[in-house]
């Protein structure tokens, strides 16, 4: 894996997106590896909690090569199949058999939110910067964005984020509850791994919690899938438009 860093310690994975030069930013490679991770983790049954990190920089979102690409025809098979392939990534995380968190330093912005959103918890750096950053550069939100915020944080907090470009910080972020702690850039690492070592204490009971957890607290709203879907159209609309001279 070149840019996905995978490792076990104590019954807990660590998996690290490992692409600092461009800030993490999503390519279908990656989000592949990303996948392939989070397989190798569900099939180890030593492994009671996975944490996800992405180093200085969390996610930029997806790789502007793939944007623009599927801009100039979202509906070619080749574009809507690469932009299913990062929405599969994020859907992956929230099907990880085990508890998950996110470890956030630096920016997470459009689908590198998504995938912050994706796990069970966030531990976040108190200058940690939250943005959905989607309008500001012409595409609607994708991915299940608006569920995923909604879910995390309510409607206020995802209307804020996602319709009016309201940017958190991490201490922001906590006092909304889109987050569970935050702490200085330097100990969000560790922070996480604490929290998820305690989980990984007992692998087959973490892993039973965790499915009655997500039973007993979806969202009653839109499911995440069906916002994938609702979202689909519109981004794609958004793609073409953009991609227009």
């Amino acid at each position: 894996m070149s840019e996905i860093r995978y490792e076990v310690s104590d019954g807990v994975a660590v998996v690290t997106l490992d692409a600092p030069t461009r800030r993490n930013a999503l390519t279908l490679a990656m989000a592949a590896e990303l996948v392939a991770a989070l397989d190798e983790a569900d099939a180890d049954p030593r492994v009671g909690a996975v944490v996800i990190g992405g180093g200085a920089s969390f996610c930029a979102g997806a790789d502007r090569a793939v944007l623009g690409a599927a801009g100039t025809d979202p509906a070619a098979d080749d574009h809507f199949t690469a932009i299913e392939a990062i929405y599969q990534a994020f859907l992956r995380v929230g099907q990880v058999k085990t508890p998950t968190i996110a470890a956030i330093r630096g920016a997470a912005v459009g689908a590198g939110m998504n995938l912050a959103l994706a796990p069970d918890l966030r531990v976040v750096a108190h200058d940690a910067r939250l943005i959905s950053g989607f309008l500001r550069i012409g595409l609607h939100p994708g991915g299940g964005h608006f569920a995923l915020l909604d879910r995390a944080a309510g409607r206020e907090t995802a209307a804020a984020m996602g319709l009016f470009d309201a940017q958190l910080s991490g201490t922001r972020a906590v006092e909304l509850g889109l987050a569970w702690t935050a702490v200085e850039d330097g100990a969000v690492d560790a922070t996480a791994f604490e929290l998820a070592a305690r989980a990984a204490a007992d692998p087959a009971l973490a892993r039973r919690a965790v499915a009655s957890f997500r039973r007993e607290t979806g969202n009653p709203g839109v499911s995440w899938d069906v916002g994938v879907e609702v979202e689909r159209s519109p981004q794609m609309w958004s793609m073409r438009r953009k991609a227009k001279p």
